[in-house]
């Protein structure tokens, strides 16, 4: 137990870590965050995607190996313990937890304990009354050992085989979820903000359609308030700017989108994609000024060249040629969600539940078995035993006996 205790606490600190450390991004983002050193060491031991590396793997696979050996170990001795405690020959064996003396009737000091009718018992022309309560608290910390076995194997089968896809957007768009038929429709994104202007919560209300396009299912969905929909949690991420860009030709709109940050358009008949980068509020100009801009940059595919990045002030134009031009407005925001489905979620709730089970036997249901000898002069003998909580059972027994009939 103790090196199982070990490796519980190895990889408890690792989903911490892989917590805190954001998963699944690319090496250029772990140097853009962090200093070179500690990106190397975040991506150099895989703790950019720690629910999926080999060493987290190895290292669940060990501890349930282990859990699973201390049960199986324990269990024939948990069976022995079973059975000698309903064994009226081994009760009065050992020290008790308390005894008393000089009894007329026993039998109102098992009903006050409530203890179960007790079996009568002849040994050697010795009478006994014997009764045994709470035996299947012997199993709290065997369940509770299993209940965290099953509980580890969910998460890490879910954290290995989980389906999760992420899509962002503005009100009023559509996009598919990934490839699985579904699409979702973003009905209304909100953020609430703080006295001191930063964002407080984010909500998203979504539509979700079916494969089919006949059956949908609405939610909405805030931080640490995720929604269901079709089997999918789904989870509020992060937001971040938007525009409409328009593409002009001769005075008419040729395209017109609404564009996150980081996404793109190819202009129409043209080897030209441009790329929106964000949206600055308050841009420093050289001469002192603060302007409003939109961030953007030119991608020639016939040549794969990149041009610097360029900024267009609110109102302004973008590019202007003697083909098309192009324009940035209707600065937003974007909502970004995660939809996730673990198959194995019932699983861990399963392994969540034993455990509960498993610490009520345990702190709830202490095993105590209570014996009662008759003497020669006619009177009773009572010793009590109970493990757990004995000092609160002995007194018990005390406040019992003091109720009982005098001889």
């Amino acid at each position: 137990m103790k090196f199982g205790m070990l490796l519980l606490g190895i990889l408890a600190a690792a989903c911490v870590l892989g917590s805190i450390v954001p998963q699944g991004k690319t090496l250029d983002w772990y140097l853009q965050n962090y200093p070179e050193r500690t990106a190397a060491l975040i991506v150099g031991t895989h703790f950019d995607d720690v629910f999926h590396s080999l060493w987290f793997l190895v290292l669940t696979v060990i501890l349930l190996c282990n859990l699973m050996l201390c049960n199986l170990l324990h269990l024939p001795a948990l069976l022995q313990r079973w059975k000698n405690a309903a064994d009226p020959g081994l009760a009065g064996k050992g020290a008790p937890t308390v005894t008393a003396e000089g009894l007329a009737d026993p039998k109102p000091v098992f009903a006050k304990l409530r203890m179960p009718e007790p079996k009568a018992v002849e040994e050697e022309g010795r009478r006994f009354l014997f009764s045994v309560k709470n035996r299947i608290g012997l199993w709290g910390a065997w369940v509770c050992h299993l209940g965290i076995l099953l509980l580890i194997l969910g998460f890490t089968l879910g954290q290995t085989n989980k389906i999760e896809y992420t899509v962002y957007g503005v009100p009023g768009q559509t996009k598919a979820v990934g490839d699985t038929g579904y699409s979702l429709t973003i009905d209304s994104f909100d953020v609430t903000w703080t006295e001191s202007g930063s964002p407080d919560q984010f909500s998203t209300a979504v539509t979700m359609r079916d494969p089919s396009g006949k059956e949908s299912q609405s939610a909405a969905v805030r931080v640490n308030e995720p929604g269901t929909l079709f089997g999918y949690k789904v989870f509020q991420n992060s937001t971040g700017d938007a525009a409409r860009v328009t593409v002009l030709q001769n005075g008419e709109v040729l395209q017109d989108e609404v564009l996150s940050q980081g996404d793109y358009l190819v202009i129409r008949d043209t080897p030209v994609a441009v790329f929106f980068e964000g949206y600055e509020a308050e841009a420093q100009f050289d001469d002192g000024s603060v302007r409003a801009v939109y961030d953007y940059s030119l991608y020639d595919m016939t040549r794969d060249a990149w041009s610097e990045s360029r900024y267009q002030e609110e109102g302004g134009v973008a590019v202007q040629t003697s083909v098309y031009e192009i324009r940035f407005s209707d600065h937003q925001s974007y909502t970004l969600l995660q939809l996730k489905r673990d198959p194995y979620t019932w699983l861990a709730l399963l392994g969540g539940l034993i455990i509960l089970v498993g610490l009520f036997l345990a702190f709830y249901l202490q095993p105590r078995t209570l014996l009662a000898e008759e003497q020669p002069d006619g009177t009773w003998t009572l010793s009590g035993r109970s493990r757990k909580a004995g000092p609160l059972f002995a007194e018990q027994v005390r406040e019992a006996v003091r109720q009982a009939p005098s001889p």
